[in-house]
């Protein structure tokens, strides 16, 4: 690690704080607990965006896309990132593959409310044909762990063979009793729902109705593959997982974490579609996501949901009930996880934001108190490290640096 970090810095374009009702002080305190946080080791590269009431007050990198891992000898060629740079966001997919399914609601091709196996009869093989899709979206359909015969890569894009395997698939738990964190097979749902109502992949749905319109560059499944290369490089950091960390990770992941980090650095994965966990983005992007959702669907003049959609995909579904699958208390609405007052991934007293954890240090989110919109993404992927407090007080740094938003800025 360079001893001056401004030589591994990118900066994009920010506006002034003041203009936003922020300070410059607050700005680089945000970035100070970035650099702590790169400081510490366990991720090569950081990116973060901080949109205010829709304006970039930060954006910026830290670190290496490339070759500055573990593993990564001294003359192993070494790739700046930048704020250009994009990244696999892993479960923060979730969210965009959400709005999806809201999106094919509002246009009255499925509601959510239905049975899966209204629009998939296979499906309601082995006691699942009383499955909502709201159970899906809110983790609580009973199948939380995805069929291991299929977790190859291999199956990647079969998209025959993953259908059969969750339709064999038994529930384990009564749907609708508990909370389980779908980690592969709610996305894997979404999109064959939304194949069967549309006629169309999720991924051709997601560019031509939402990225599109909008005019992304990144966001959706995977990349092409002309863009592998420019993928940041993921790496397995930390310290080893012990049981029952170990444990629960290799059952929800389905394959264990460094496998699961050198699936994601596969040109297979990164040109495939896993609308669970292989969205590929930068900070910018993301921040923007949400940006459009906080704005409940309009964009740079463009709308993409109606308010009342996107009121009802962040309307509450559990309060603080501890996850069966990740064992921690998380809030959920259909699709998202929900700030809190206290306990929240995004801050204390965001009780009204909504957004996406992804493996392991990644995040996107809206603050609408705030009127906060927020990009963080790292190539770093541990599960136990130091940092870790670093990390969840930095986004108590920028709620405190937005402190609370003022009525007349929208």
């Amino acid at each position: 690690m360079p001893d001056d970090l401004e030589s591994v810095t990118d900066y994009g374009n920010e506006v002034t704080p003041s203009a936003v009702g922020m300070t410059s002080d607050s700005i680089e305190h945000i970035w100070n607990g970035v650099r702590d946080i790169y400081r510490g080791g366990a991720h090569p590269a950081i990116q973060l965006c901080v949109r205010r009431y829709g304006r970039v007050v930060l954006n910026r990198s830290i670190g290496y896309a490339h070759g500055n891992g573990p593993g990564d000898g001294p003359g192993t060629e070494k790739t700046l990132a930048t704020t250009e740079t994009p990244f696999c966001v892993y479960s923060a997919s979730k969210a965009i593959t959400a709005t999806v399914a809201h999106l094919l609601d509002e246009r009255g091709l499925l509601h959510i409310g239905d049975r899966v196996s209204d629009y998939i009869p296979e499906f309601g093989r082995n006691g699942k044909k009383t499955i909502t899709i709201a159970q899906v979206l809110s983790h609580r359909a009973g199948i939380p762990n995805h069929p291991s015969e299929v977790t190859d890569l291999a199956f990647i894009n079969d998209r025959e063979a993953i259908l059969e395997a969750l339709c064999n698939s038994r529930p384990i738990m009564r749907p609708g009793k508990l909370q389980a964190y779908h980690a592969l097979t709610g996305g894997a749902i979404i999109a064959e729902l939304t194949e069967r109502v549309t006629g169309r992949g999720i991924r051709d749905v997601l560019q031509t109705e939402i990225l599109d319109p909008l005019d992304f560059r990144w966001t959706n499944y995977g990349v092409a593959p002309r863009d592998v290369s420019k993928v940041a490089t993921n790496y397995l950091t930390g310290l080893p997982s012990p049981p029952p960390v170990s444990t629960a990770l290799n059952r929800l992941l389905g394959v264990t974490p460094r496998e699961a980090v050198d699936i994601s650095n596969d040109p297979r994965f990164l040109t495939g579609v896993v609308p669970a966990g292989n969205v590929v983005t930068t900070a910018l992007e993301l921040s923007r996501f949400f940006e459009m959702l906080r704005r409940e669907g309009e964009l740079d003049g463009v709308r993409i949901l109606q308010p009342r959609t996107v009121h009802r995909a962040i309307s509450e579904q559990s309060f603080l009930e501890v996850d069966f699958a990740l064992g921690l208390p998380i809030r959920y609405s259909y699709g998202f996880m929900l700030g809190g007052k206290y306990l929240s991934l995004f801050g204390p007293h965001a009780e009204h934001a909504f957004g996406h954890l992804g493996f392991t240090n990644v995040v996107g989110y809206a603050d609408p108190d705030r009127g906060l919109a927020v990009g963080l993404l790292t190539s770093g992927k541990p599960v136990l490290y130091p940092e870790v407090f670093n990390w969840l007080g930095l986004m108590g740094r920028i709620g405190s640096a937005a402190g609370m938003a003022r009525q007349d800025q929208t």
